[in-house]
């Protein structure tokens, strides 16, 4: 008897939600708290620290809407054999519109159409409410419908412009792989991945926003001095209009090599006042590079990859697998889907390593703006950024280990405050 992998991963799938359903129930009860953490009394405002709960227990209640709904539509669609009802229905339109069904490239393709056309359409309602009703509740949301719009419609375009050559470039290295197949597929995701880190920001980014070049003043000499005294090989410092859709604020960098680019929000420039607290901020982003934390993380996920398609490897060809999910063929993509649904459990599990070794990062980063001098600053940007995106004040020690990659702002300031170790 064939072992029933299907009926396995919908079980597993249910477990989880149970699981993060009761992180969930765990954290919601944290932001119901009517007091701030002792260590943030006299540091956070009352005025902010009620907004902020209001705030996240709106996002609480809608992700639980949300997320039940996700898992009751996933659950069916595998256990009633949707995905190949909806396989065949694919083929079966390739063959009207005139076109070649046994043509493994064409029928992927159609079906991927479906699929793109079920989600966005499934997932609008979800992104109109967060948008248009929580976000604009609490005064983030700069949007209009007709930008709201323009950017699914872009990301449409893109989808349909960029998707087609990756998925038949895929096919083919699957069905001519051999033996090192995994090693094919993991070359190609990487020179994949090197290409969209490279045309993304100077691409597809102005697509959605404008990059305009920081303005000559103190801000920018600063951001320049301390990249210089670390050898940062700053090139170009952007503002982008983060406020056009948002006045949540970031700030982030990108780039290889000697090209480095660094990337203010708008919003970050008008809720800090202070200079330095924005330095603070970069100060901590370098400290990030300087580590070699984004090289880590970099090579942390290509061997993940590698490990994946090895996986997949050694399950593609297995009929008992496809025929539990309902098909008698072995199309790749759907190889890949069912892969990717029987190693939930080994995901979730590496997904909480990496929030650990993530949370590991941003206390170094923090210490290496601290060993620079930016301590004050760091803290009173991180307070001002907590209070300006209304995060959550209070949270479950339990949810925040299973989900957050950052550590809560309790944990770094108290890191931040810690006496320096002496040397010997």
């Amino acid at each position: 008897m064939a072992f029933p992998y299907m009926e396995a991963v919908v079980g597993f799938m249910i477990l989880m939600y149970i699981f993060e359903t009761y992180l969930d129930v765990r954290q919601h009860a944290a932001l119901k708290l009517p007091t701030l953490p002792r260590t943030l009394e006299g540091v956070i405002s009352q005025e902010k620290f009620e907004k902020s709960r209001a705030y996240s227990l709106d996002k609480s209640h809608f992700h639980f809407v949300h997320e039940f709904v996700t898992i009751v539509t996933d659950s069916t669609i595998l256990y009633f054999g949707v995905l190949p009802w909806f396989w065949k229905k694919s083929g079966d339109f390739v063959t009207v519109v005139g076109l070649d069904a046994e043509n493994e490239i064409l029928h992927t393709l159609a079906f991927l159409a479906g699929l793109m056309i079920w989600s966005q359409i499934t997932d609008l309602p979800f992104s109109l409410y967060s948008t248009f009703v929580i976000e604009a509740r609490h005064g983030f949301n700069k949007q209009t419908p007709w930008l709201f719009f323009r950017d699914m419609i872009k990301g449409i375009f893109l989808a349909v412009i960029i998707g087609p050559p990756i998925v038949a470039a895929i096919i083919v290295i699957v069905q001519k792989g051999g033996p090192y197949l995994a090693i094919y597929l993991w070359a190609f995701t990487f020179g994949l991945s090197i290409v969209m880190m490279t045309l993304y920001p100077i691409l597809i980014a102005p697509l959605f926003n404008k990059f305009t070049p920081l303005p000559d003043g103190q801000l920018r000499e600063k951001i320049e001095k301390l990249a210089s005294s670390l050898n940062f090989p700053l090139r170009k410092l952007f503002v982008v209009d983060g406020s056009t859709r948002s006045s949540h604020s970031n700030a982030y960098m990108y780039g290889f090599f000697k090209n480095k680019r660094i990337v203010l929000y708008d919003t970050l420039i008008q809720q800090c006042k202070n200079d330095e607290e924005i330095v603070a901020v970069i100060a901590h982003e370098l400290g990030h590079w300087k580590l070699n934390h984004t090289v880590y993380t970099f090579v942390a996920m290509q061997i993940l990859t590698l490990l994946q398609f090895g996986g997949y490897t050694l399950v593609r060809n297995s009929s008992d697998l496809f025929r539990s999910f309902g098909f008698d063929t072995q199309p790749v993509l759907i190889g890949l889907i069912i892969f990717q649904h029987t190693v939930i459990p080994l995901q979730q599990l590496v997904s909480f390593g990496l929030n650990l070794v993530s949370r590991s990062f941003e206390f170094q980063a923090d210490a290496f703006a601290k060993k620079l001098g930016y301590a004050s600053a760091l803290r009173s940007g991180l307070v001002k950024l907590q209070e300006e995106n209304l995060s959550a004040m209070n949270t479950d020690p339990w949810f925040s280990a299973y989900h957050y990659s950052h550590p809560p702002l309790v944990e770094r300031l108290a890191a931040l405050d810690e006496p320096d170790k002496k040397e010997d």
